[in-house]
């Protein structure tokens, strides 16, 4: 039970008998049962976990029991998105969650919107208002002409026995999803079986994107929105398996899915598409489809004015199953249930709150007010090189601080002050005397607490510590290092500095660490490589502030047991990273290979790149499932988690480091050069390059607000850069 992180009750044929129940290592089972009292007995013996901690919701059994609307308005996303703390995409999906629809149940599969309206172009402009949909309507309510014969059918209904309604087929089936997803695995078979073993006639088998709009335009029996799967999965689209899908009328086979014009391979649709829902087009208007879909236009008299009240069987509280008594009729409903389509629970019975926007958020989002690119330069009197920085600049955290390890292991807890790094240089703004973006740790500027800040431990002597062997957890108050000649890794109190734990588990020596997302003070995964050629996950309790054997088995920190061993390389790990939101290691060894595993430990696959890039040194991936590797000689690749070689490029610098922004759009990369230099991570184009620094570049990090970039310099110094990420956005560079 232990690795349980969340419970939510779900309907199931619009009865409340469900449970989903989700694990830690990304898994969800979903059991519907004969009755609610079962369902509150089952979680009643399941841990207390409510439904996880994202959702800015208390881990209760009653949050687990609770319905939809009271989960909606309990939890803290929609005041986030209006903040933009979160994507639409990351919202839709919150959305979709709550209100009941899940990817175990295709019945109930989360649903999307169809965002863009221009599939026919040879290039997309998404600054152009006519390439977006109209969100304030639904898919059949589009069409003018569309639109007035279902209007024309709801108001010339004459059934006392079924309540009158636009639509006839739903936005959201089981059949249209297994069609969207019919290229792959376990989708193929699940499609085939529906089918009696055969694969649909090719002229209803969706192979075109263009023809899939141009239908749900003008067919007045499809309507049907999108799935998740649309803004981040291009291999849904590829014929990867070469399954024989039929033959067309004018003769040609059904193989890869047909690409609008303006987008020229799987991947680069999925990036045009997952940009324009994040668009401020959509953006601005998302919430009225939210009302559409789980709102107060979902049914009832707002319903009928928007042109968008379905079947009735397919609406939640529409039919009572234990009520019906004759065993034939009870399953001929249920069949009805299953091929209609299920409305999402309804959230709201008043209007959904519009989101804030950019400038109403930042409102001096378009004037400079930093005079130059250098924020602050500070240099420490050690004049060891910095090996590593950590920005955990959230507010939020306790102290923010930005934190440095020096090649000879002195740290230092420098504190971050946010509204010195905002204003420096506005027009009409002072600061305080003395105050900077960043003060110096005042035990290492004084001199007299450096044995707080000092680690004397023994490393090993072949050992060259770097910015790979080094992690702070997210509240800063406690620093993990590696490369012990006892091949542990330890972790010591930032305070104090004191040893709090040694963790044993490799047969050679520790040679990198790294720390999956987690919100602040929480728990997390923690993942080691060695020179045993094994990487090791690991669990942080933010209970117990340590590394533990079985999370949440006791009240006492036993002996740390890695939950999962890794294997595949065949020599020393030099770079990994770890996504528990993924569930993805990514890691690469000397000389190659770069590897991905799940957290389970399975090994998926090898990221092949092209013959000339040799020897990978650093690995960083996206919340998005890019990789980017870095390699001997200034080489750099990018590839899909899923294995895709997306594209090379060879840099005239040997690349120490590199960090990618927040949202994975840009790169940031230092080295030997004495530059530090942003790129568009898609195609690799150089967007700016900052002042030269007085060395090289050995650590990089981004602050919170993703408005500094701070670079450890191997003279010791450390360097803050301002830099504005929308300057390179396709929606505000013309404003600058």
């Amino acid at each position: 039970f232990h690795d349980i992180v969340a419970i939510f009750s779900r309907n199931y044929l619009h009865q409340r008998t469900a449970l989903e129940i989700f694990f830690a290592n990304r898994s969800s089972v979903m059991f519907s049962f004969p009755d609610q009292a079962t369902v509150k007995k089952v979680v009643y013996a399941l841990p207390r976990v409510g439904v996880g901690v994202n959702y800015g919701l208390p881990q209760a059994r009653r949050v687990s029991l609770a319905t939809p609307k009271q989960l909606f308005r309990m939890s803290n996303m929609t005041a986030r998105w209006q903040r933009r703390e979160i994507s639409n995409f990351e919202y839709l999906m919150f959305v979709s969650t709550i209100a009941g629809r899940t990817y175990n149940d295709l019945n109930q599969y989360p649903v999307f919107p169809w965002v863009l309206t221009n599939y026919e172009s040879e290039e997309l402009d998404l600054t152009l208002p006519s390439n977006f949909r109209d969100l304030s309507k639904p898919v059949g309510a589009l069409n003018p002409k569309r639109r007035s014969f279902f209007q024309e059918r709801y108001e010339a209904w004459d059934d006392p026995d079924v309540s009158a309604f636009h639509y006839g087929t739903h936005y959201s089936t089981a059949g249209f999803v297994l069609n969207f997803l019919i290229r792959l695995e376990p989708f193929t078979t699940m499609f085939l079986n529906l089918q009696g073993n055969k694969f649909d006639h090719a002229n209803r088998t969706f192979s075109n994107i263009l023809q899939t709009w141009r239908n749900c335009q003008r067919d007045t029996s499809d309507v049907k929105e999108l799935i998740p799967e649309f803004y981040y999965l291009p291999e849904m689209l590829m014929n990867m398996n070469g399954y024989n899908m039929g033959t067309m009328e004018d003769s040609r086979p059904v193989d890869h899915v047909v690409l609008p014009a303006w987008a020229r391979t799987p991947e680069e649709f999925i990036r045009l598409n997952r940009m324009a829902l994040e668009s401020e087009f959509v953006s601005c208007q998302l919430h009225q489809w939210i009302d559409l879909i789980f709102g107060y236009k979902q049914k009832g008299p707002e319903a009928i004015r928007a042109t968008n009240m379905f079947y009735y069987l397919t609406y939640e509280g529409s039919v009572n199953l234990d009520s019906i008594s004759d065993p034939v009729m009870k399953e001929a409903i249920k069949d009805q249930i299953k091929s209609f389509g299920v409305t999402p629970c309804q959230l709201l019975t008043e209007p959904h709150p519009p989101r804030s926007s950019a400038m109403h958020l930042t409102p001096m989002m378009f004037t400079d007010m930093r005079t130059n690119d250098v924020l602050v330069a500070l240099k420490f009197p050690s004049n060891s090189p910095i090996i590593h920085l950590t920005a955990n600049t959230h507010p939020h955290v306790p102290i923010p601080a930005v934190t440095t390890v020096t090649a000879n292991l002195l740290f230092s807890i420098n504190k971050w002050n946010a509204s010195a790094a905002t204003f420096r240089g506005a027009p009409g703004y002072s600061l305080e005397p003395n105050q900077y973006a960043i003060e110096v740790d005042p035990l290492i500027l004084a001199g007299t607490g450096v044995h707080r800040r000092q680690v004397n431990d023994i490393l090993d002597q072949s050992i060259q510590l770097n910015s790979c062997c080094c992690r702070l957890t997210s509240d800063n108050r406690h620093i993990l290092i590696c490369g012990f000649w006892d091949k542990s890794f330890r972790i010591y109190s930032t305070d104090s500095g004191r040893l709090l734990q040694v963790v044993y588990g490799h047969w050679d020596v520790v040679t990198c660490l790294a720390r999956s997302e987690c919100y602040i003070g929480g728990d997390c995964y923690i993942v080691s490589g060695s020179r045993d050629a094994t990487l090791l996950l690991w669990f942080w309790s933010s209970r117990l502030q340590a590394i533990t054997g079985e999370p949440h088995n006791s009240n006492r920190v036993e002996r740390a047991i890695p939950k999962t061993i890794m294997t595949g390389h065949e020599t020393e790990v030099l770079s990994a990273c770890v996504s528990a939101e993924l569930g993805l290691v990514i890691s690469c060894s000397r000389g190659g290979p770069v590897l991905v595993h799940t957290i389970n430990g399975d090994l998926l696959r090898s990221l092949d790149p092209p013959e000339f890039c040799v020897n990978p040194t650093l690995v960083k991936m996206s919340c998005e499932g890019q990789v980017v590797v870095s390699y001997d000689k200034g080489h750099l690749s990018l590839f899909t988690f899923n294995g895709k070689f997306l594209r090379a490029m060879e840099l005239n610098d040997n690349i120490l480091s590199m960090v990618l922004s927040a949202d994975g759009q840009y790169l940031v990369t230092g080295g030997d050069n004495r530059i530090v230099e942003v790129w568009q991570t898609s195609n690799f184009k150089l967007l700016y390059t900052f002042p030269g620094v007085d060395s090289s570049v050995r650590a990089l990090d981004l602050t919170h607000d993703q408005k500094t970039v701070l670079v450890g310099l191997s003279s010791g110094s450390l360097v803050a850069f301002n830099i504005d990420f929308n300057r390179w956005h396709y929606e505000f560079q013309a404003r600058y």
